[in-house]
């Protein structure tokens, strides 16, 4: 019934509703995420805005959290490396989980795994946006209550990305942990072979750098 309904509705109807269902989610993780994507609840333009809010957050909080809880040296700021620190640990989070599902009977796609990630960012926006706000008006004594309040946001959406991954895969509660471990150690030998590819790649330019510099000297 609730699929005919949704059928019916226009994309930018769908999309706020698609939205909307990222609350769901939030406080009922295991029916939600289950609905996001064998319902189809979810959308990739939904899980899109809610990484590009976390992001926006993330750089609202550099500038409006008070200087108690946050000093930033501005001078020294990259704010696109600022943004890959989340969006690269992303990317590797989602290609990692979905290659090894994949290979022991894992249900969800490559999509799904990204859309259900993103969709678990929803309690870091909005926690932290009204967060920021509040930094300015605590005092020292008070500061506690924020740093608890930051790191529950952080540990709900980890939660939140550990109950989707199950639900999508179709995993038991201990296999999904396991893959879990498995796909942040996969994570770090992906970063190790990146360094390394890099490394070469840098070392193959300075070569033939210095080959063309010794070619133009004798010439």
């Amino acid at each position: 019934m609730i699929a005919n309904v949704r059928e019916n509705l226009t994309p930018k109807e769908k999309y706020i509703d698609s939205l909307k269902f990222a609350l769901y989610c939030t406080t009922h993780p295991l029916d939600g995420f289950w609905d996001l994507t064998h319902e189809k609840r979810g959308t990739y333009a939904a899980a899109n805005t809610i990484l590009a809010l976390a992001l926006l957050i993330r750089i609202l909080k550099l500038r409006y959290t008070s200087f108690l809880f946050m000093e930033v040296y501005w001078e020294d700021l990259n704010i696109f490396m600022y943004l890959a620190s989340v969006v690269f640990p992303l990317a590797l989070w989602v290609l990692g989980n979905w290659g090894l599902t994949t290979l022991f009977d894992g249900k969800g796609r490559l999509g799904q795994v990204y859309m259900a990630t993103c969709y678990a960012f929803t309690p870091y926006v909005l926690i932290q946006f009204p967060l920021m706000i509040f930094s300015n008006f605590v005092t020292v004594q008070e500061a506690e209550f924020y740093s608890v309040v930051s790191l529950l946001s952080l540990i709900y959406s980890a939660l939140l990305i550990i109950a989707a991954m199950g639900q999508i895969h179709e995993y038991s509660a201990g296999k999904n942990l396991l893959f879990v471990v498995a796909t942040l150690f996969a994570m770090l030998v992906m970063i190790f072979i990146l360094m390394i590819f890099f490394s070469m790649v840098a070392q193959g330019i300075a070569y033939f750098i210095s080959l063309g510099k010794e070619l133009m000297f004798r010439m």
